[in-house]
């Protein structure tokens, strides 16, 4: 488990992520930003990533769009939607795609980590549990 966790933020307002991931790292995360939901589906297959923030509404790839693909490849990263301008119904199926929260601009920023902080923190308990599921299947198997 990475000391600090690392969050890509997602946003095709580049120096709007640029200045949030920076943020973020004055808070203790590391952080990657990138301006799209192809962007963030190609850097997610070469570097680990605990944690993103996803713009609603981006060109090429909404954010929603991006979201499903990221949730079928890698379904525990938790995911934090960001948007200038919510409905009730964009929430919806951000949350049904697999959102864990849905956020509107400007978000302060202590809200937003402490958000992060609770989906990290539920992350390692699920990793952990699963690795512990994985020894003791192991070692049932195994007759020990």
């Amino acid at each position: 488990m990475p000391i600090a966790p690392v969050v890509l933020v997602v946003d095709d307002e580049e120096a709007f992520a640029q200045t949030l991931s920076k943020r973020l790292e004055l808070r203790g995360f590391k952080s990657r930003s990138v301006t799209s939901g192809p962007e963030a589906l190609a850097l997610l297959d070469t570097e680990p990533v605990d944690l993103i923030i996803l713009d609603v509404l981006m060109p090429e790839m909404s954010g929603p769009e991006a979201l499903l693909k990221i949730k079928e490849k890698y379904p525990l990263i938790p995911v934090l939607m960001l948007t200038g301008e919510a409905t009730v119904e964009r929430a919806i199926d951000g949350m049904k795609a697999g959102a864990l929260d849905f956020l509107m601009k400007p978000c302060d920023i202590g809200v937003i980590t402490e958000k992060l902080q609770q989906a990290y923190r539920r992350k390692c308990e699920h990793e952990e549990r699963i690795k512990d599921a994985e020894i003791s299947h192991l070692i049932n198997r195994k007759g020990w």
